[in-house]
């Protein structure tokens, strides 16, 4: 039994998902003649109360053609200095758009109001660059799943109001953010230009994110997509994952947070561990004390069929997702219990 908790990009499709996939009507997305991507696109659309929405095969290029559309070469985006659009985008806000990051010193990747204040350079001195977005990442990966309070991004959606900056929202697991916090998605789409949601990560989809916006940033997004080259042919296929997805993959989120809750408790209450972060959807992130070496440990939990990941500097980081099952989650705990240092 090999247990896979690295990331939850690491499910794959259930039985039932596979078979929307292969009875999906499609066409070719291109021409816009994909009759499941259309609904696709409509109904997460309608479900934050945004204009459009645009498919995307990643995430990343999602969060990228955001970048695009709101900024200018040589602008500033504001966020986190733990954000994925800074850390794990491949450098792609210099190599795409040109611009530069003001990153923050938020506490477990969360801005506030005050600190974006702080972060805006003053537009009449032309020595700085031009700020022009910013970009907020709820949950927050490295921050250990996180989420954002809607009072403080209403906060935040004042100030960029005032200072006329757009407001773009990294949702990779926003869905995990809902849940957890009672949220409803039309709350997230009255404050942001753009909105990006994946599919395959909690939600249990193979490929694919979504970019909500207007109607008129979308029609430049589509420009933006066939220039990176992330136009698809009969993505309806992967459309129909996502819709399968959004219908029976949302509410039992709570599950993956349940068990990564237990984890965490479990892990504080070893003498071994010298910090977890605090648990609030599927992402624990905890230190070993200093005495054990992190190689050593991973390798341990390998010889046990266990797969975490090291997000360095110290940290480790375990990830529940729908193919944790019960008694995979029932296994891990005695195994982490049985170990002595």
């Amino acid at each position: 039994m090999e247990i896979n908790l690295i990331s939850d990009t690491v499910t794959k499709p259930s039985v039932a998902m596979l078979q929307k996939m292969f009875n999906a009507k499609v066409g070719d997305d291109v021409y816009k003649s994909d009759p499941t991507v259309n609904l696709f696109e409509e109904t997460v659309a309608d479900l934050f109360g945004m204009e459009a929405a645009l498919f995307f095969p990643s995430g990343t290029m999602a969060n990228q053609t955001a970048l695009k559309l709101h900024t200018n070469p040589g602008e500033q985006v504001i966020c986190d200095k733990y954000s994925h659009i800074y850390h794990y985008e491949g450098g792609g806000a210099s190599f795409n758009s040109g611009i530069s990051c003001n990153l923050l010193d938020g506490h477990r990747g969360l801005i506030t109001a005050d600190l974006v204040k702080q972060g805006i350079n003053d537009p009449e001195f032309y020595h700085a660059p031009l700020t022009s977005l910013v970009s907020i990442e709820n949950t927050t990966n490295k921050g250990g799943g996180a989420c954002y309070e809607i009072k403080e991004l209403q906060k935040i959606k004042q100030v960029c109001d005032e200072k006329n900056l757009k407001y773009h929202l990294d949702g990779a697991r926003l869905w995990n953010a809902i849940v957890a916090k009672k949220q409803h998605p039309r709350e997230f789409g009255k404050l942001f230009d753009t909105i990006s949601v994946c599919f395959s990560k909690g939600l249990g989809a193979p490929v694919g994110s979504v970019l909500l916006g207007t109607k008129a940033d979308m029609k430049r997004a589509l420009r933006i997509r066939k220039i990176f080259g992330g136009n698809m042919r009969q993505s309806g296929y992967l459309a129909a994952a996502g819709l399968y997805a959004l219908e029976n993959n949302v509410t039992r989120l709570e599950e993956d947070h349940k068990k990564a809750i237990e984890i965490g408790d479990l892990l504080a209450s070893f003498s071994w561990v010298e910090s977890v972060e605090p648990v609030e959807t599927n992402i624990v992130i905890f230190k070993l004390n200093p005495a054990i070496d992190e190689k050593s440990f991973l390798e341990k939990l390998k010889l046990k069929n266990i797969h975490i990941s090291s997000m360095g500097q110290g940290k480790l980081r375990i990830v529940t997702h729908l193919d944790y099952k019960e008694v995979m989650h029932t296994y891990v705990k005695e195994t982490l219990s049985k170990f002595h240092f």
